[in-house]
């Protein structure tokens, strides 16, 4: 009898999937006159690849392309080499459509309103451009403001540095654009458009519909807002794969939110990656980090099959943010990685910094420095050829602004001091060489010692001990930095000041320095 029942419950479900599926057909062209319309006398493209999400498919040698969708598709094009896409009045890319025929069920930042029938055609206009295989890119971790004023922090602290930036590409912001309050999200829109160049968005935790009860829904008003919440598109020789790594409501006990990947995600990795040369660069980038110590944080299966889908591909890195800290992540054979040069991650440090807390500066923002003692800012992504590199930038910071020294002002003359120095590298990781000198003597190399930072430990006791009348909130407690060296300084026996330098040199061979002073005393 519970057979039977089964049998006629799924049956009708099996229908409904079937007659939902549609057919959407259109062509992708040349749009000579940039008029985002297929004009006839406008070259169709072959060769280029379309994707629901999940199947990825190729125009034919008339441009045209056939590919399935369902009632909750984003249908996109993925960007070819020599080619752009069209942007909107607020610097957005707009390459793809959204098909939601029924539009999402009630959400309380409503997500996408109905889109009616499937149109005849879905067109995708392509503009082409001269693109080097060397070029440069903006990558923007949090900037996750809960209040309008806290948009208008990231816009006079981080964005407005930046306005009319030249050589960079196209920026991307990894997750977390606003503080659950999704109304914000265009605000948000508005301030990085004022860069002025193609900006490109991830989905984070505290971007998604918390009210839907699937995960297929949690990413609506992301969608209705941004466009498809994964995706891909290409640069030179670097292939980019965009992807949300939320699963909500958690798999394990419908609450909260858990790092991983759904199946129809780690198809459209496979599928999409049919059509990458393996000697070009793999970019992925996502809001939670590949955590491969705590299964909390992340699914383990779902990061192990993304490395399979990677094994054969030797030039690849990814990006992601979240943690409100800095990190150089690492993934070997131990991790699952199936290739011996490991894999490399740049946890990216974030524009809100430590959620805009900390003291004000001169404009009236806060520092908000991150717990790790890095302090906010962005970073700026380097490609040549299969090859890439990271800066990273403090805002309203000098590019040389890279290591931030704490040490003993004070040191007393005399054989039982305890004074030292410590040097925070916020680029950088346990194989990198920091060095220090003393007056211009001979270069001696620092102890990589993990460490709560001091000088950020001491703007929290500022704050505690009543300090606080050109604070905005208190900063967060201090956790142990991945990036800190430390050493004790020389004994002294005569009074006298010094000078003090730091140098390190990080993976990629540049080297970076800071300098101070400190004074002998009797």
């Amino acid at each position: 009898m519970k057979k039977l029942f089964l049998s006629l419950v799924i049956l009708p479900f099996s229908v409904i999937t079937l007659t939902a599926q549609e057919i959407a057909k259109g062509i992708v062209f040349e749009d000579a006159n940039q008029n985002s319309q297929f004009d006839r006398s406008e070259k169709r493209l072959a060769d280029v690849q379309i994707s629901n999400g999940k199947e990825v498919v190729t125009t034919n040698k008339k441009g045209e392309y056939q590919i399935e969708v369902d009632e909750n598709t984003v249908l996109f094009v993925i960007k070819p080499t020599g080619y752009k896409v069209p942007l909107n009045s607020f610097n957005q890319p707009d390459f793809y459509y959204v098909h939601k025929p029924q539009g999402s069920p009630t959400l309380k930042y409503g997500g996408s309103k109905p889109t009616g029938p499937l149109p005849k055609q879905i067109n995708f206009p392509l503009i082409k451009q001269t693109e080097e295989n060397t070029f440069s890119a903006l990558i923007f971790g949090d900037p996750q403001a809960y209040t309008l004023e806290e948009v208008d922090f990231f816009a006079k602290g981080i964005v407005h540095d930046l306005k009319g930036v030249k050589n960079m590409q196209f920026g991307l912001s990894l997750g977390d654009l606003v503080g659950d309050d999704l109304v914000l999200h265009q605000p948000y829109i508005k301030a990085v458009s004022e860069v002025g160049i193609p900006w490109y968005n991830l989905l984070g935790n505290h971007d998604m519909d918390f009210d839907a009860k699937e995960d297929r829904f949690a990413d609506d008003t992301f969608e209705n807002n941004f466009g498809p919440a994964n995706y891909s598109f290409n640069l030179g020789q670097a292939h980019f794969i965009i992807l949300d790594d939320i699963l909500y409501p958690d798999p394990r006990d419908q609450k909260g939110y858990w790092g991983g990947f759904r199946e129809d995600q780690l198809k459209f990795i496979e599928n999409d990656l049919k059509f990458v040369p393996k000697n070009h660069l793999v970019v992925l980038a996502f809001h939670i980090p590949l955590a491969h110590d705590n299964e909390d944080n992340f699914r383990n299966s779902d990061r192990q099959r993304l490395f399979d889908l990677l094994k054969d591909f030797p030039h690849t890195v990814s990006l992601s943010a979240h943690t409100h800290l800095q990190q150089q992540l690492f993934y070997g054979k131990k991790e699952g990685w199936k290739q011996n040069k490991p894999h490399h991650e740049y946890n990216v440090g974030t524009t809100s910094g430590d959620w805009y807390s900390g003291m004000k500066d001169e404009k009236g923002i806060p520092m908000s420095t991150m717990r790790d003692g890095t302090p906010k800012g962005y970073a700026i992504m380097h490609v040549e050829g299969n090859q890439y590199k990271f800066d990273y930038r403090v805002a309203n910071g000098s590019a040389k602004d890279q290591i931030g020294l704490y040490h003993t002002q004070k040191v007393k003359v005399g054989n039982r001091t305890k004074a030292m120095l410590m040097a925070n590298f916020y680029m950088g990781h346990a194989d990198d060489v920091v060095e220090y000198r003393i007056d211009q003597g001979s270069w001696k190399k620092m102890n990589f010692n993990p460490s709560i930072d001091y000088r950020y430990t001491e703007s929290i006791i500022h704050y505690d001990s009543g300090r606080f009348n050109n604070y905005n909130n208190r900063p967060s407690d201090a956790v142990t930095s991945t990036h800190t060296w430390s050493v004790r300084l020389p004994r002294y026996q005569k009074p006298g000041k010094h000078t003090l330098e730091v140098k390190a040199t990080d993976m990629y061979g540049q080297t970076h320095s800071a300098t101070s002073t400190f004074e002998v005393i009797e």
